[in-house]
Order: structure tokens, then C-alpha cells, then sequence
């Protein structure tokens, strides 16, 4: 890996600040989930939904887009945000001390030391698919590691020293960890960079490079899954059936983000 200890001695600049204010929303029932009005998008983050499984299948479906949409949206911005940070670092000439810890660290999340390749990975996809795969690994918000851990994609756990939660399952006599999220946005985050770093999803990676049409770029998500190709064609079907490409268009609402700035 790269280890940058540049130290700047120029004459302070000033940057700009972005902030994005996120509200952060414990259900008590999933009637509260605010439904979306339009492409603009508050940056509400909900957790511990529960209780959306127990309604009719139109409500449910309502209900499970506008609670995760938002947080799709706030994880990709906070990509989004680090990459083009990690652009404006690369055509600095002096770098502080700081500049290298967060650059090393994010050489580090995406596995690589190569700048071209970070910023290709940094890369996000379609709200669709994200979507997509979110609905068929939480069953519409169904399972018990989405509602007791913010785990929408069944991440496992492998430390001791991170939150988690134990599988109702066991394999080979083990007991299995899941991972527990603060919020949805935190495991989409995760998601995002698994899918950035593991190389059976090269192709995938590869493909939203030059294309965002959702239906080309899922053919190169086969590994995601034991099924392969079946869950390929599940996604393709969940994406058509429920319109979700009607999404990809939702962003932020720009109303939330603030810009300051400030003396580095």
C-alpha cells in the first residue's frame, strides 16, 4: 500500500466543507416510514423496522422502498463524497498528515494501492439494483437479521471485536455471526464495498464503468448468489415486476446538504 507522509509548508487555503444533515429515526411502528413524494429525497435513516412483513403486499412494498431508498442514497453520497476527495488529494502536490491517514485507509477499505483502480472502484451503481438485492436477501424486510441488526444482506461476521448478532442456523456444528449496523446506510456502505474489492465481481465493476442500464450490468452479479443464473433472472424480474428503475432517477434532496468554508 501507498504511505504518504507529505507535509504541506504553503500558505493556508481554503476548502469547502460539504455536510449533509441526516435524521436519524427509531421506529415504533411502520407507519411512521414517511412516504416519498417525489425524486427528492430526505435524508431520513431508519432502524429496527419491524412490523412491515405483517402488512398487505401493495403497503408492504410502499413501505420498504421509502425507508431504504433514503439510506441508498445517503451511502452512496458518503462514496460519492470520499472519492471526490480522494480526486481533489491526487492533484495536490503537498500532502498533510491527515491527507495520507485518509487516503491510506481507504486504499485499505477497497483493497488497493493503485489510484486509477481506487476511483474506479469508488464507482456506485443503480439505486435498481441496490434495491433489488435488498428486497431478495430481507424478504420485503422479513427476516430477523435485517430487523434486529440493520443487516439487509445477510453479512456475516467474522470478529469478535465488531457488533453481531448469532444465526438461528449453525454450519458444520459452528454457530454463525451476522453483522449488526447502527443504521441501513452503514450496511449498504458495507455492500457497496464488497461488491468495490472482491474480485468474482471484476466484470461487474468493469460493466457500470461504461454502461448504467441496469438489466446489462446484473448479468455480472451470477456470484452473488449459489443460484447463479436463477438469481440473475429473480433480479431482473424483481427490478421489471415492482418498476424499479423509476428510482435511479431519486436523489437527495440538495436542500439538506450545506457548504461551508474552511481554513486548511
Amino acid at each position: 500500500m501507498f504511505c504518504f507522509l507529505i507535509f504541506s509548508c504553503s500558505e493556508p487555503e481554503v476548502s469547502n466543507t460539504v455536510t449533509l444533515e441526516v435524521k436519524h429515526i427509531e421506529l415504533q411502528s411502520p407507519e411512521d416510514i414517511l412516504p416519498l413524494k417525489d425524486s427528492l429525497v430526505a435524508p431520513l435513516l431508519y432502524s429496527h423496522i419491524k412490523g412491515i412483513d405483517t402488512l398487505e403486499v401493495n403497503e408492504k412494498k410502499d413501505k420498504f422502498i421509502s425507508a431504504i431508498l433514503p439510506a441508498i442514497l445517503v451511502a452512496k453520497y458518503r462514496i460519492e463524497q470520499n472519492r471526490n476527495k480522494v480526486k481533489k488529494l491526487l492533484k495536490k502536490e503537498n500532502w498533510t498528515a491527515q491527507d495520507s491517514t485518509f487516503y491510506n485507509h481507504l486504499c485499505s477499505e477497497y483493497g488497493t494501492d493503485n489510484q486509477t483502480v481506487l476511483l474506479n472502484r469508488m464507482v456506485v451503481h443503480p439505486n435498481s439494483i441496490i434495491l433489488a438485492q435488498a428486497i431478495i436477501e430481507s424478504g420485503w424486510g422479513s427476516s430477523r437479521v435485517f430487523q434486529e441488526a440493520n443487516n439487509m444482506f445477510g453479512v456475516w461476521s467474522y470478529s469478535l471485536n465488531e457488533p453481531r448478532i448469532a444465526a438461528k442456523f449453525q454450519r458444520d456444528g459452528e454457530t454463525i455471526y451476522l453483522r449488526k449496523y447502527d443504521d441501513f446506510a452503514d450496511s449498504i456502505e458495507d455492500y457497496l464495498k464488497t461488491v468495490a474489492r472482491v474480485n468474482v465481481y471484476r466484470e461487474f465493476r468493469a460493466a457500470r464503468l461504461v454502461t448504467s442500464d441496469p438489466f446489462k450490468l446484473i448479468t455480472h452479479l451470477a456470484h452473488y448468489s449459489e443460484r447463479r443464473e436463477e438469481y440473475v433472472i429473480e433480479l431482473s424480474a424483481m427490478i421489471r415486476f415492482n418498476g424499479l428503475t423509476q428510482f435511479d432517477r431519486y436523489i437527495l434532496d440538495p436542500s439538506y446538504i450545506n457548504l461551508s468554508g474552511s481554513i486548511q
